[in-house]
């Protein structure tokens, strides 16, 4: 059996044993050792490489960053921010046709920049603004599809912690690519915005206006919200400034988002507790799932499955976009049953090597940041896309009386927001790679 076929069965158990919710680190670990232990011929040579394979993965300074926006956004969501965002962006926009929901939309995007987390955002948000959204007569599919897309910001506008594990998986310099994230994340906030409008514009019935709040009032709840910006604006600034490192910025973002809770009221002694221990929870969970993964790479590495499949691609002399747009319709299908980061750590190792195989007519670094902003939307869209997109599931569990049916239907719209960028973003890379290329 060649390395390549031993690949291939091995990836198909490993999606088996994730269809049947066997954890998805334990399934890669499973897989990865058992594959290994073929190749080598013996377990004590598997454990052997086990000793300086954790070691290496684990002792990288990098990963260091992902605990610290962890901490960052569960000081964010315990502090009351996403309370104070939502009001001051309904303060004005609630007044227009629609308008709450693209407060919605606003507000999404102000906790995704300190938050990092979709998961996280559409959670904290959907409590915050679905009642409201409700309360003003908004439609059960508009009001749960707004928020479960609005959730999807938070992998894509920095800091994301998406976006730092695919940097350190290809081995990219982590300041281009929250700098390359930019300007998607900008379309994305805004692809949101006009698909409420051309909603309603449709469906006039599914929203209505809130009373218009005088201007006096709108500016004392805007500036309620300034020390979001003065996070956002010193953790994003510092880093693309050089001032401090990516670690270090999430060191200070995290500093001053629990400083803003403690002023606020809303983190004291009990919710700094709980934010301490979801966060090492939340970091054991994806470094289990980052080591699982290096399991499975090393196992590929051992067959030369990635090198044979880059030879493979290239001698069929299919165009480039082609084989992009397959792996990212592959994203599209994974994400019907799996989460975001896995998807990254699963496909990454495979992908990859095939893509800086082929000609884009850009430098390698350039073809890297590129594909990766392009394959995190694509993963975004997976969360969701019926019939199981995490956002989906995490906004029905907020109101479960809504029925999921209306909330497929009310996110449609905003999938088809999310293609439609895609394509821009595959036809025209300058604007991915534009603020790349002019800071550096």
């Amino acid at each position: 059996m060649s390395g390549l076929e031993l690949s291939l069965i091995a990836f198909a158990v490993m999606l088996g044993a994730i269809f049947l919710r066997i954890p998805i680190g334990v399934s890669m670990a499973i897989t990865g050792f058992t594959g290994t232990w073929i190749v080598l011929g013996s377990p004590n040579a598997v454990l052997a490489q086990l000793k300086s394979l954790t070691y290496d993965t684990f002792s990288s300074y990098s990963l260091s960053i992902v605990p610290l926006f962890l901490l960052m956004g569960q000081f964010a969501t315990k502090s009351g921010m996403s309370r104070d965002l939502f009001r001051a962006a309904a303060d004005w926009f609630g007044h227009y046709k629609g308008g709450m929901a693209i407060a919605a939309v606003g507000s999404c995007s102000g906790f995704g920049a300190v938050c990092g987390s979709s998961l996280a955002t559409a959670s904290t948000m959907g409590q915050v603004a679905l009642p409201e959204l409700r309360r003003y007569g908004f439609s059960d599919a508009l009001s749960t599809g707004v928020l479960a897309a609005g959730g999807t910001l938070g992998i894509l506008i920095p800091p994301s912690i998406i976006l730092v594990i695919y940097a350190i998986i290809a081995e990219q310099n982590i300041v281009k690519m929250f700098m390359a994230a930019m300007i998607p994340g900008a379309m994305a906030a805004l692809g949101y915005m006009a698909t409420v409008m051309i909603y309603v514009w449709f469906k006039p019935d599914s929203a209505s206006r809130a009373p218009r709040v005088l201007m006096n009032q709108r500016f004392r709840n805007l500036i309620k919200i300034w020390p979001v910006v003065a996070i956002f604006l010193t953790v994003i600034g510092g880093i693309y400034t050089g001032i401090f490192t990516p670690t270090e910025g999430a060191a200070v973002g995290a500093i001053g988002t629990g400083l803003y809770g403690v002023i606020t009221g809303g983190l004291n002694r009990q919710s700094f507790l709980e934010s301490i221990l979801a966060t090492a929870s939340s970091t054991g969970m994806i470094f289990f799932i980052v080591f699982g993964a290096q399991l499975f790479n090393s196992f590929l590495a051992f067959t030369q499955t990635p090198q044979e499949l880059a030879m493979w691609v290239g001698a069929q002399g299919f165009e480039p976009t082609v084989v992009m747009i397959a792996m990212l319709i592959l994203y599209l299908i994974f994400g019907c049953v799996m989460d975001s980061l896995s998807m990254i750590l699963l496909t990454i190792p495979i992908f990859f090597p095939i893509i800086m195989s082929l000609d884009f007519g850009m430098p390698p670094e350039e073809v890297a940041i590129w594909f990766g902003i392009i394959a995190l939307i694509v993963v975004e869209v997976g969360l969701i896309t019926p019939p199981v997109g995490m956002n989906l599931f995490i906004i029905h569990s907020i109101a479960p009386e809504i029925p999921i049916t209306k909330t497929y239907r009310g996110v449609a719209p905003f999938v088809l927001s999310d293609i439609i960028r895609v394509g821009i973003l595959l036809g025209f890379p300058s604007i991915t790679l534009g603020l790349v290329r002019f800071m550096f």
